[in-house]
């Protein structure tokens, strides 16, 4: 799609439902619709919602290998519950070798937080995109999320691949009013106070004082990588 007829399409979608986003992005891409999850805090909402339209569809899990062992177990129990067709990828280079070679990336500052993200997000994700055939991604990006993300259209293009973002709108009322609805869980960290689940070692508490994007990455920085475009590539890279 064109810049011009994404920013017209989106325009029309933003008037519908999340649900109906989904039909459209499945009626537009077809075979070359995948889907991403974290497994984080709300990831059951989008999951269940495209699955009963897309049962089928890839969905891509990202594994750093430094993801908390909750973390872990909810991804099993979601893919079990929810029938998930997961196709997981990982880093080029193993955490131990990461750490060996170039230390604890995630302590050295924004240069090292961008390596970081590089080697275990954003290089499995352009891998991903290409072994797939992907040309559209349906994600579970909100506006409420962060300042990064109050400007996001229902969809856009990033690079060559365009991105839907079926529940953009959605607040957390909305998000806790659907897991009630239809039965669903939040990450079982959610009991114990975070509000965001990413990697173990750059992840936080919500505390008094902060908002959610600064539990990611001590605050540094609210994006992984995986939602901004470098210009390179298909997708990133």
């Amino acid at each position: 799609m064109s810049t011009t007829e994404t920013a017209a399409v989106s325009l029309d979608l933003e008037k519908l439902s999340a649900e109906d986003r989904v039909k459209w992005a499945v009626e537009q891409f077809g075979d070359g619709l995948v889907m991403t999850t974290s497994f984080g805090i709300q990831a059951a909402v989008m999951l269940h919602l495209v699955t009963r339209v897309a049962p089928k569809i890839p969905v891509i899990f990202i594994d750093t290998g430094y993801l908390f062992p909750e973390t872990y177990k909810f991804a099993r129990d979601l893919t079990e519950s929810l029938g998930l067709n997961i196709k997981k990828y990982v880093p080029a280079m193993t955490a131990a070798e990461q750490e060996a070679l170039h230390g604890k990336q995630w302590e050295q500052g924004i240069d090292g937080l961008k390596r970081y993200n590089f080697i275990n997000k954003v290089e499995p994700m352009d891998r991903a995109v290409r072994e797939l055939g992907a040309t559209a991604w349906l994600a579970g990006l909100r506006r409420t999320q962060g300042s990064t993300r109050e400007a996001l259209k229902v969809v856009q293009q990033q690079n060559k691949i365009t991105k839907v973002h079926p529940i953009i709108d959605w607040d957390n009322r909305t998000v806790h009013r659907y897991l009630t609805q239809h039965g669903l869980n939040y990450h079982p960290l959610w009991d114990q106070g975070y509000v965001s689940v990413g990697d173990w070692h750059s992840t936080t508490k919500l505390l008094d004082g902060m908002k959610e994007e600064d539990t990611r990455f001590g605050g540094l920085k609210r994006e992984c990588g995986l939602h901004e475009t470098s210009g390179k590539g298909d997708f990133q890279i």
